[in-house]
């Protein structure tokens, strides 16, 4: 897995959703674009890519597209339309995004996210560090109780409700 963060202005959603998914068939890697506000880090993305791999792998995928599973278990969520909400949105100038690139060769994956800074208009920027806590907080349903009584990080407790997902299947 690999990704690339930066800034980017979606006008049409089912055109830039259409074009992650030709360099993603190009380049034979699973590409998906997340709000980068809602990334925790990069753990968080990697723990989703496993997970969604594994699911695959055991036959166990909700998706048929292993892009839409990585977004299921980055968000935590079996439903792709509350899943979609940690997506791209339209018409947010200077959204902070990042996009993942997930194959069997690391060279494929690097040059996948190149086109992607190409052929989307993303420029490159360091944005996963942009996180909106409270926001992650509610999309995952993490109570102040729950971070007063665990010593675990924001991140750590993103990523249970990533591994989560296979228990509740």
């Amino acid at each position: 897995m690999n990704y690339v963060d930066g800034r980017l202005h979606v006008t049409d959603l089912d055109a830039f959703v259409e074009t992650l998914d030709e360099i993603g068939e190009e380049y034979d890697c699973a590409v998906q674009a997340f709000d980068a506000t809602r990334i925790v880090d990069e753990a968080h993305l990697r723990s989703a890519v496993e997970h969604a791999n594994r699911a695959f792998e055991r036959g166990e995928n909700v998706a048929r597209e292993r892009s839409v599973e990585i977004l299921l278990y980055a968000a935590g969520r079996r439903q792709i339309s509350r899943a979609l909400e940690l997506g791209v949105a339209a018409d947010e100038p200077d959204q902070p995004v990042v996009v993942v690139a997930d194959g069997e060769d690391e060279a494929d994956e690097t040059a996948a996210l190149r086109a992607v800074e190409t052929r989307v208009d993303l420029e490159p920027a360091s944005v996963l560090d942009e996180v909106d806590e409270d926001a992650v907080e509610a999309f995952f349903d993490i109570t102040d109780a729950e971070r007063r009584a665990s010593s675990a990080d924001l991140s750590a407790l993103v990523r249970e409700r990533v591994a989560l997902l296979d228990v509740e299947k």
